[in-house]
């Protein structure tokens, strides 16, 4: 129901690039500057100052944005609403993960959830964690689940599982023969990591440091932006890494990697996240319940 010129408006104020709003909004770039000239022609003013290849709000854009997400908020409650006054659950539901939740985790619960719930059209949007809490807190995703404590003050928070970090590595690599290791005794051995800005690297990074082992000691060989690209890299024997059991599973039945245990033991909990101050619609709150209570039944498997 709401304008869309306010829906391309509003990402792109967002995101203040007209690139990155395209992307979001699944529509092409010149398509995203027409639909801003439109309402710039509409208030007869400039919202945005172009220059330099940057763009910033111009008093008359931050006025607009207010309204915007005023207006768009009501928008979609008013949406929700009306189709919860049928009985039926169903609409759109952006989510947001985190890659190993991404891709070890949730397919099979939104597989699962759709098929309780037909009318339900879920949309999964993947990227580390540091991106999917903000796309969260800009309101271009309903619910996000992250890999790391939530940085964003407007963001509620709540915890779904434990997650387990052991030591990860081929069955031929030297590490392979220990029953458990201690953070000392990694700093011999060439490291595959994750890359910054992952929820994984940031725990890991955080753990060896406790462990008093500095950036600079650990052997880093290369750095993945995937847990199955990571996974790939260490089945080769070039190094270990450090990463989430649930992302190994396959490969240790196959035999192509195996899992040690850390001394003391590194466990992190999974998170979602949402807007503090946004309406949740019945379809979000059963998603919620519904994957709180698939995935803890998954960390214990």
């Amino acid at each position: 129901m709401a304008d869309r010129r306010l829906q391309v408006f509003h990402a792109v104020a967002k995101q203040l690039s007209f690139t990155k709003a395209a992307e979001i909004l699944f529509m092409t770039q010149p398509a995203v500057t027409f639909q801003i000239k439109q309402l710039e022609e509409h208030f007869n003013t400039r919202l945005f100052d172009r220059g330099h290849g940057r763009i910033a709000l111009t008093p008359a854009g931050e006025l607009v944005l207010t309204y915007a997400e005023r207006i768009l908020g009501l928008s979609s409650e008013m949406d929700v609403r009306l189709a919860e006054m049928t009985g039926e659950i169903g609409g759109s539901l952006l989510v947001g993960a985190s890659t190993t939740i991404a891709e070890f985790m949730l397919p099979r619960i939104l597989g699962e959830f759709k098929s309780a719930y037909p009318n339900v059209r879920p949309r999964l949007v993947v990227a580390n964690s540091e991106t999917i809490e903000t796309r969260v807190a800009e309101h271009t995703l309903d619910i996000g689940f992250i890999e790391s404590p939530s940085h964003q003050p407007n963001l509620e928070t709540e915890i779904c599982c434990d997650d387990e970090l052991q030591v990860v590595c081929s069955p031929k690599f030297p590490l392979a023969k220990f029953k458990e290791l201690t953070p000392q005794q990694l700093t011999d051995h060439p490291y595959v990591s994750r890359e910054p800005g992952s929820g994984t690297r940031e725990f890991t990074d955080e753990y060896l440091h406790k462990a008093g082992i500095a950036s600079d000691q650990m052997k880093l060989v290369m750095e993945m932006g995937s847990p199955i690209a990571l996974n790939g890299v260490v089945e080769t024997g070039l190094g270990f890494a450090i990463a989430s059991i649930g992302s190994v599973r396959k490969a240790q039945r196959l035999g192509d990697l195996i899992s040690i245990p850390l001394k003391p033991r590194l466990i992190r909990t999974l998170s979602m996240v949402y807007p503090k101050e946004k309406f949740r619609s019945r379809l979000v709150t059963t998603f919620v319940d519904f994957a709180s209570s698939r995935l803890k039944q998954m960390a214990t498997k």
